[in-house]
């Protein structure tokens, strides 16, 4: 049986590997590019990303749906309001919540001190020193990441549903309203 598995493993990893290797390596060589890389990769938190993700999908799917010549005009109206409506609604929770928990734990891994309470050290590593380490600022932004997404198993059932729905009926009401 694990002879099995480890041949499965190895077609899978096998075909991963042939599929990576279709793409070029890329080496980028230029000091201010690799500065700008590093930059972007240090400032941009998930919550940030989450946003540019909505925005890209915004201005690209809805045009996809939109142009779909396999079916009717009517499904091709609501299919978009129901694309919109979904990509305003997750964006929005997403980001919000992603900076919720970024800043709730900013909040509560503070440096230990004679002025901070300790309630506040909840999420602070034990040999952490000052305030002004990458790893450290990298570690609250990873953390505010990991607890949203737990946040977001719940709030996509009580927020992200309903409120897509609710956006999907508004849109095809103001798309009816026109006619």
């Amino acid at each position: 049986m694990s002879s099995i598995r480890i041949s499965i493993s190895n077609c899978y990893h096998s075909a991963q590997q042939r599929v990576l290797n279709l793409f070029p390596e890329k080496v980028y060589s230029n000091k201010k590019t690799c500065k700008v890389i590093k930059k972007i990769g240090e400032e941009v938190s998930s919550a940030e990303n989450r946003l540019i993700l909505g925005v890209t999908a915004l201005m690209s799917q809805p045009f996809i749906d939109g142009h779909n010549r396999n079916v009717d005009e009517k499904t091709r109206k609501v299919s978009v309001a129901r694309t919109v409506a979904k990509i305003i609604a997750g964006t929005t929770t997403g980001f919000l919540i992603r900076k919720g928990c970024i800043k709730s734990i900013k909040a509560f891994s503070q440096i230990p001190g004679p002025n901070v309470p300790r309630y506040k050290t909840i999420f602070t590593p034990k040999n952490i020193k000052n305030n002004q380490n990458d790893a450290f600022s990298q570690y609250r932004n990873a953390m505010g990441t990991v607890i949203a997404l737990i946040v977001m198993m719940f709030t996509n059932f009580l927020i992200d549903a309903p409120l897509t729905k609710y956006l999907t009926n508004k849109f095809i009401q103001k798309q009816e309203d026109k006619r």
